[in-house]
């Protein structure tokens, strides 16, 4: 039975002071995420809210195991591929 590893990562970029700046910074950390994973990945909250992004990431997985490892892989390559800093993770196995 295959299932559903859902990531959310919540980021908080200081740098950030304009809505179309969060857009930028979310539309490529999306794309590279998406690439090199090829995994779902999209902004899933706080739109509106210029300095605080949300972004999650899914895969379907065969096993729970290979779910774990692709989220600690996404989490290690946001760190590096953004300065924003996490402060926040959610992860879900279905």
């Amino acid at each position: 039975m295959v299932k559903v590893a859902v990531l959310t990562l919540k980021l908080y970029a200081p740098w950030v002071h304009s809505l179309k700046e969060k857009r930028m910074e979310v539309k490529s950390l999306t794309a590279k995420i998406r690439n090199k994973f090829q995994v779902s990945a999209a902004e899933t909250g706080d739109q509106d809210i210029h300095q605080s992004i949300v972004i999650a990431a899914a895969a379907i997985v065969p096993h729970s195991a290979l779910g774990d490892s692709i989220m600690d892989q996404i989490v290690r390559f946001v760190e590096q591929n953004t300065e924003a800093e996490i402060v926040q993770e959610l992860r879900e196995i279905r």
